[in-house]
């Protein structure tokens, strides 16, 4: 009965969902909030670097892993300090919530180096680990990736001793309902352009390359006791970096819905230290740290589900491709 209930667990984590993917649709640094596009639509210039495909990056190997499918640089580098907060609004497809609620949200920056963000190629990068949420404190059942799901933000504050400089906040939530099974977590990365002043002069710690700083055995991204109440969750990658956000949690929805500056226009802000306005560059065309990989690599082997039907006939209901082969495992485990 006890494998029965654990595994109906598992498939409510994965039927309800009608638009199972998503990306981060708003980053405010701040206050300042600045539109993400929609996946595979390009609609303005933005310091979130636009990605393909709504789907996940799967496998720990994979080059989209870096900064999400098929990343392309994007246009603007925006103003920020040591210690500036930054507001992440994650979107489901189709307009709607994000879809999941299993699994952590992990946040990184690299340095940009000699370079501008906005040319910089990510597969170089040397990513610290500024910030990890897994868990709720006061309720191990449940995760921060629930108050995701119910349309809140989460909200960080950049490391204090921050050097100035360009750098990629690389934001990302890992989806555990199907890690089960090796290779079943999905990656969601998302990379975002910021420049920033002040005068500190911090050298991160553990640094890592994404693909590298993962492997799908890792605990934490193979997880069989993913639904079990109470198991204590280990997160991957590197640890926590000398260099570590002072403070980081859920926050409400974004309050301001950003719009796309015009075509060719610049983003300004004040910030200490060094000059803060942000760069603008053409329309994206480069691939930012994919090389030839293309939207179908990432996508390989991923979740897709479809949307239910509006009727309630169980007949005319469309499930996930996977849906029969988690029922088997339903009814062999019963």
């Amino acid at each position: 009965m006890m494998k029965r209930s654990t595994a109906l667990i598992a498939l409510s984590a994965v039927v309800p969902y009608v638009a199972a993917h998503g990306f981060v649709s708003q980053v405010a640094i701040d206050g300042k909030a600045y539109a993400g596009n929609v996946p595979n639509n390009y609609q303005g210039p933005s310091p979130i670097r636009l990605v393909s495909d709504i789907s996940p990056v799967k496998g720990a190997s994979n080059p989209d892993l870096n900064c999400g499918l098929n990343a392309q640089l994007a246009e603007l580098v925006v103003p920020a300090n040591p210690g500036s907060s930054v507001e992440f609004q994650w979107s489901g497809g189709d307009h709607q919530k994000w879809p999941h609620n299993t699994g952590p949200l992990m946040t990184y920056l690299a340095s940009c180096g000699s370079t501008t963000c906005d040319k910089f190629n990510g597969s170089s990068a040397q990513w610290f680990k500024i910030d990890e949420a897994g868990k709720k404190p006061n309720d191990d059942s449940q995760w921060v990736q629930q108050d995701i799901m119910n349309g809140d933000s989460y909200t960080l504050t950049l490391p204090q001793d921050l050097a100035p400089g360009d750098y990629l906040i690389r934001h990302e939530i890992i989806a555990l309902h199907l890690a089960v099974t090796k290779g079943g977590a999905e990656f969601y990365p998302s990379c975002t352009q910021i420049r920033v002043g002040g005068n500190g002069s911090g050298k991160p710690t553990d640094t890592v390359t994404f693909p590298g700083g993962y492997n799908d055995s890792d605990p934490g991204i193979f997880d069989p006791d993913v639904f079990d109440a109470g198991a204590k969750y280990t997160f991957p990658g590197p640890p926590l970096s000398n260099l570590a956000s002072a403070s980081a949690g859920i926050t409400p929805p974004a309050s301001e819905t950003a719009s796309f500056p015009p075509e060719g226009a610049t983003a300004t802000g004040s910030g200490s230290g060094s000059a803060t306005s942000a760069t603008h560059v053409a329309s994206p065309s480069a691939s930012a740290g994919t090389g030839a990989v293309g939207a179908a690599s990432g996508a390989k082997g991923q979740c897709r589900l479809t949307k239910r039907a509006a009727s309630n006939n169980s007949s005319n209901v469309n499930r996930p491709r996977h849906y029969s082969r988690i029922m088997r495992r339903i009814m062999h485990a019963s």
